[in-house]
């Protein structure tokens, strides 16, 4: 069975080597280990500190492209070198690299499809509080759109199975964290979470430099990944609210019109009522139409996934 350890990696030459040096070779259970670094477009040193500290393999992007961009490419390449079983972890050494081994048991022994590595967030004092209020309100929306009982979204240390992977049909470029966990959850696939170590980290977060700009982009993905499986509900609360509005001005006009005879001074009420309640209506029919093209998307996720399943290159042991 191959182990494939990827790292996405930005401009981290200070520390991707230490990273490298801490994931063991040698896994019970693992026939080889490979490390694959993922080089998104990085300006320093971090391409030979890798290749220095004995990763396997280096895919590069000729420009930044995104923590998201670089995490799909990560697992494309993983496949593409044949993994029974992927895990992601970050290059900037908060991860502890020596826990892959109970990181990835679950799934060895057939009891997850995906391994979620979770951090506990209230006991890592160097966290600052902003960042860590930010963690805990992103893993609070992330779980209301999963439906699933997740402590830590926004961690990067989590492990795949070779048909998981496969599976996963990512899009957003920023990032990958709350995807991952929507689609997992959409196909049913079986998650488990093992609590690891995090260690403060040196320097400043490339990916997380303002926890403004990070919360709209991450926003935006967990949207919008939720619009892709679920438009219909989407499209069936806008449609709601635009029908409640309209009836609450039509009730306004009639009640009127009981009272006086006539509708005269509440016109524009009366427009707006039928305005609103004619633009709930159409909303309606577009989420339908929409829920009918999600079930074209389903049936084209299918098809690439058979497709991936009966081209990529399967590790047989002792090769």
């Amino acid at each position: 069975m191959k182990l494939i350890v990827m790292i996405p990696a930005y401009n981290e030459e200070k520390s991707i080597a230490d990273v490298i040096a801490e994931i063991p070779r040698e896994i019970e259970g693992i026939s080889s280990v490979v490390v694959l670094v993922i080089d998104d477009g990085s300006t320093d040193g971090t391409v030979r500190e890798a290749e220095r500290a004995g990763a396997d393999k280096i895919v590069g992007h000729g420009s930044n492209k995104g923590l998201g961009a670089t995490f799909k490419d990560g697992l494309d390449a993983a496949l593409d070198m044949g993994a029974d079983v992927v895990v992601n972890i970050d290059a900037d050494g908060q991860y502890n690299a020596t826990e892959i081994p109970r990181l990835i048991q679950p799934i060895l022994e057939d009891k997850a499809d995906f391994v979620l590595g979770w951090r506990d967030i209230d006991k890592l004092a160097f966290m600052p509080r902003g960042k860590r209020i930010g963690n805990k309100t992103a893993t609070w929306v992330t779980r209301r759109f999963c439906h699933l009982p997740i402590k830590d979204a926004q961690s990067g240390f989590r492990a795949f199975s070779r048909e998981t992977a496969m599976k996963l049909n990512l899009s957003g470029r920023y990032t990958y964290v709350q995807e991952t966990l929507i689609q997992a959850s959409y196909k049913g696939l079986r998650i488990e979470q093992v609590p690891i170590e995090f260690r403060a980290r040196k320097g400043q977060s490339r990916l997380i430099s303002n926890i403004g700009s990070y919360a709209r982009r991450a926003g935006v993905t967990i949207i919008s990944t939720y619009w892709n499986y679920n438009p219909l509900v989407i499209f069936g609360l806008i449609s709601g609210m635009l029908e409640v509005a309209g009836l609450a001005f039509a009730i306004r006009v009639l009640v009127h019109f009981i009272q006086v005879g006539h509708v005269a001074p509440l016109v524009p009420s009366a427009i707006l009522a039928s305005l609103l309640i004619v633009a709930g209506l159409v909303t309606f029919v577009l989420g339908i139409l929409a829920d009918t093209s999600k079930n074209q998307r389903m049936l084209q996720e299918e098809i690439l996934y058979r497709l991936k399943k009966h081209s990529l290159p399967l590790q047989i042991d002792g090769e």
